[in-house]
């Protein structure tokens, strides 16, 4: 299956490049300059992945993520970004993107993350349409970690018929990709969502970096990538707001895990 992809990069040699071998890749491009043409070829197309630049004039990449996001479009955002530092990524996922890649970067990268993203909306698709969700077993399997969870003695997360998912005071309805901790119902990215569900149906249960980047990416940036603990940094602000009990813990080298405590 071909998939097509707006490329909106105003650096000429990059956008070229890109545009090439993304085309040779295999994926249908189209490439523009700015911000502007960027809406304007997103509106006409409706292309399967978005590969955004932070930095274009007029209408920057964050305004373009922050419009389409307004408008309900949910087409998956990979930023292309010069800035390294956390805040900047994080404004980044505050405006609805789903990834980034840091400039300069391999093109390889760009393939792979792109790859998962479109995983992830083939299988989020899939799984609205036979009530399940992102992370729901196939064939009644269990999910990794939560018949150890039983046995360990750590409380285990209650999963309806309806694909809707609870633990501690968390509520997750995977088949309408909505979320609430109490009454308040959580503003989550595609990618923060899938992240809490599958700390929720996991809960209890300590889940290393590598399996969270491969159920959640579909692949492992290795041990110097900053991605993840970028993503749960700002899933936490949305979830451990001040005056709540915090849900979502770091174990030191190892990774992450949902209870209460």
């Amino acid at each position: 299956m071909t998939h097509s992809v707006l490329l909106a990069e105003d650096d000429r040699p990059i956008r070229t490049a890109l545009e090439r071998a993304l085309t040779l890749e295999g994926y249908q491009v189209t490439a523009v300059a700015d911000g502007i043409q960027a809406l304007a070829a997103a509106h006409r197309e409706r292309p399967d992945v978005i590969l955004l630049d932070v930095m274009m004039p007029g209408i920057d990449g964050l305004q373009v993520c922050q419009v389409l996001r307004a408008e309900q479009d949910r087409t998956p955002i990979l930023m292309l970004t010069a800035r390294v530092e956390t805040a900047d990524r994080i404004a980044g996922l505050d405006a609805g993107a789903d990834d980034y890649v840091v400039k300069p970067f391999e093109v390889e990268e760009v393939f792979a993350r792109l790859r998962a993203l479109l995983r992830r909306t083939t299988a989020g698709s899939a799984g609205a349409e036979d009530g399940g969700g992102p992370g729901t077993a196939p064939d009644g399997a269990e999910e990794p970690g939560e018949a150890d969870a039983e046995a360990g003695g750590a409380y285990e997360a209650r999963v309806a018929d309806s694909g809707v998912v609870e633990a501690a005071d968390l509520r997750i309805d995977g088949p309408s990709r909505r979320a609430w901790r109490g009454e308040r119902e959580l503003e989550l990215t595609r990618t923060e969502f899938e992240l809490l569900e599958l700390l929720a149906r996991n809960a209890g249960i300590v889940l290393d970096h590598s399996t969270i980047y491969d159920r959640i990416w579909g692949y492992d940036f290795g041990p110097g990538s900053k991605n993840l603990a970028v993503y749960v940094g700002y899933l936490r602000r949305k979830v451990d707001v001040p005056g709540s009990r915090p849900l979502i813990h770091t174990v030191r080298g190892v990774g992450y895990v949902l209870r209460e405590d």
